[in-house]
């Protein structure tokens, strides 16, 4: 690999569903000939999409893994991952965002700025990367790029600038108007290959005009040379592509892009863009923590020479054992190296290193800095840090959102059991998002995630890959418990049995606190409970959190402030502390008014106008808050806040209401409190659970 950092991209392609980030990997990766021919997603050949390589993504037409890739264009090398557009994935992209320098920001010209648009672009804005907008399908009925860039604008915030207009739209679409070369390109051939350049066409001369001025415009705010140029009318090409590059590259404006993935349209000048205005790895500021001096910043470079900071953001259980994804950030990995675990402090050996084309791989003696790539046989968890040994950095882990839904698992028979506990070890390392753990009331395997459709595809991969038939019990929601108001505790433990007895005293409040899951505040004065005492009272109070008094659901959003206790010099222990510390607990929070919370979720449903009726009747009956509704040409958009419990099983309530024609999304939104009739109903079934188990 001949390695000029300059030439390197690192991108990832993210969009709401079906805006057609996988069609549109499957096209770049033709056009740079990875692959020598076009299988479509739900491929009716019988192949389906390079990057959804999975059978159930093939099956389901869905993409369930961020799969990598990487290709050359005009000799630059691009290293591309393709994301799932489901919320239920969202880790997914929050991993992949993590580890790349820009993106590219897919949406749809008839649906827009749709609800998972918001969040990836949340998501992109979280780790700061640039990105450029490519507007998709605008050969489809009702497409208006136009009203896309003011969606952008609105609800996303972004300066977003038209870089193109289209040439006709619907079924009229040919091609695209490049407003920087003001030239028409055409797209020929049987998979639009054969780029063909002209002049403008005269009914669209005076429209590329203006638009062009108004590219001039926003771009020259960032360049003094370009606004001399334009005060002067001599505007080059190159002037104009590095002022819009300065402002992609600060996230300070957003090129829009045109085409048709589909119909094989505008994807090669969305190429040139990646190379002309995406940054490469030199470009972006990347910093670690260093672990000897406090963890201060420290910038790191993307010199092959310097020591070696990489970070594993993904791990895949391979045919031939772990498969760890790989960013280098510094210095180079090489086969052969030893390496270190920041986190563990182990040191590994590297046996292996490839270079990953969705399930493909190739061998390769390096990965230098900027270059992502994959590791074999190396014990790690996603989000480790590797570096040469000697050093302590260690890079800040990535966000993972919190689990909301869960199912109790069982097994058919033994030999199942053992294959379904392989299975989960192996998905709750692979998945943050995914966890697991044994009740300890039912003695029942829980397995906890994102949504109803990340736990199903969970299941069927148990059943498909590991031979493991499970059946499954009712969804549990993740409840939890809080305060209401403040209360005050005094509490004495004091036991005495012949010899050294127990005895400690703790007194103060508790009340609520937003934001927050556990405030832990120390008031004591002049010596009332020995310092050493008090990191056992936290420890205490902190073990209480994990199962509520009141229907042991865990407790969230409390402040615990002692501020008064005594000591005895002969009985008083950490022990003894720690029971008074419990004691005082249930004192406070018995008078401190416990409710019960539940997850409510953002749901946003895009049905054909005529049934919009119908719609929010469904979500009414579902104790839904309707928060919004949007009327988009002949569909709607209705937002609404559900809580969780009610949402089980809605797809084919919403499918019947529709003919089939609505979809929907759903995510995590708050926490809120629960009316009384269904704590009375919790209540209820907690204490059958109870006696069953009894």
């Amino acid at each position: 690999m001949k390695n000029d950092i300059q030439n390197v991209r690192n991108i990832g392609i993210s969009a709401h569903i079906d805006a057609g980030k996988t069609t549109l990997t499957e096209r770049i990766l033709y056009y740079t000939r990875r692959i020598h021919a076009i299988h479509d997603v739900k491929g009716k050949d019988g192949v389906g999409a390079t990057m959804d390589f999975m059978e159930l993504e093939k099956e389901r037409g869905i993409t369930i893994t961020s799969a990598a890739t990487y290709c050359e264009w005009q000799d630059h090398k691009i290293n591309i991952i393709d994301t799932p557009g489901h919320v239920d994935f969202t880790i997914e992209v929050e991993r992949s965002l993590r580890v790349l320098d820009g993106g590219i920001l897919v949406l749809c010209s008839v649906g827009g700025v749709q609800s998972q648009s918001i969040t990836v672009d949340q998501q992109m804005a979280r780790y700061k990367v640039p990105c450029i907008a490519f507007i998709n399908k605008c050969d489809r009925s009702g497409a208006n790029p136009l009203r896309v860039i003011d969606q952008l604008k609105e609800k996303l915030g972004h300066n977003a600038v038209a870089v193109q207009i289209p040439i006709g739209l619907e079924a009229d679409f040919n091609g695209v108007v490049d407003l920087v070369s003001m030239k028409a390109i055409y797209f020929d051939g049987n998979s639009g290959e054969h780029v063909r350049i002209e002049d403008l066409p005269q009914d669209l001369l005076s429209e590329a005009i203006t638009k062009r001025e108004e590219l001039i415009d926003a771009a020259s705010i960032f360049s003094d040379e370009l606004t001399e140029a334009a005060l002067e009318d001599k505007v080059t090409e190159d002037l104009l592509i590095a002022a819009i590059r300065k402002a992609t590259i600060t996230r300070e404006m957003t090129p829009v892009f045109m085409g048709s993935a589909y119909k094989n349209k505008g994807i090669q000048p969305l190429l040139d863009a990646v190379t002309k205005l995406l940054p490469c790895p030199s470009d972006v500021e990347n910093q670690a923590l260093d672990m000897n001096n406090d963890e201060a910043s420290v910038s790191l470079s993307s010199d092959p020479v310097k020591p070696l900071v990489a970070l594993a953001f993904k791990l895949e259980d391979g045919p031939y054992g772990q498969l760890t994804y790989i960013r280098v950030y510094q210095g180079a990995l090489s086969r052969g190296d030893t390496i270190l675990n920041v986190r563990t402090g182990k040191k590994v050996k590297v046996g292996r290193v490839v270079r990953i084309h969705a399930d493909q791989m190739e061998d390769i003696e390096l990965i230098p800095a900027g270059y992502i790539g994959a590791l074999f046989g190396i014990d790690c968890a996603s989000g480790d840090t590797f570096v040469i040994p000697g050093i302590s950095l260690t890079m800040t882990s990535m966000h993972v959102p919190d689990p909301v839904i869960s199912l109790a698992i069982v097994p058919k028979d033994n030999k199942a059991g053992n294959n379904m506990s392989k299975a989960l070890a192996r998905f709750t390392k692979e998945d943050p998002t995914f966890k697991t753990y044994v009740s300890d009331e039912t003695g029942d395997t829980i397995i906890s995630g994102m949504g109803e459709l990340h736990l199903e595809v969970y299941i069927e991969r148990m059943r498909r890959e590991y031979n493991a038939e499970v059946t499954t019990g009712a969804p549990r929601v993740a409840y939890r418990e809080t305060i209401t108001r403040m209360a005050e505790f005094n509490y004495i433990h004091k036991k005495q049995t012949g010899g050294a007895g127990q005895f400690g005293r703790v007194a103060g409040y508790m009340e609520p606190v937003a934001g927050e899951d556990f405030v832990f505040e120390n008031k004591i004065t002049g010596g009332a409970i020995p310092t050493q005492f008090i990191p056992s009272c936290e420890k205490s109070f902190r073990k209480c959190l994990a199962k509520g008094p009141l229907m042991e659901f865990p407790i969230t959003g409390i402040r615990v402030v002692i501020n008064d206790g005594q000591s005895h010099s002969v009985d008083s222990s950490d022990m003894a502390f720690r029971a008074a510390a419990r004691g005082a607990f249930l004192e406070g929070y018995a008078k401190a008014k416990p409710v019960i919370h539940e997850p409510i979720m953002k749901v946003v449903v895009e049905t054909p106008t005529e049934f919009q009726g119908a719609v929010m009747g469904s979500l009414n009956q579902r104790r839904g808050m309707i928060v919004g509704t949007q009327d988009e040409g002949r569909m709607c958009v209705i937002e609404a806040q559900v809580p969780l419990a009610d949402m089980f099983g809605y797809s084919t309530v919403l499918r019947s209401a529709t003919q089939g024609k609505a979809q929907f999304t759903m995510e995590f939104a708050n926490y809120r409190q629960v009316p009384q009739a269904i704590t009375e109903e919790l209540a209820k079934k907690a204490a059958e659970e109870k006696k069953n188990v009894a």
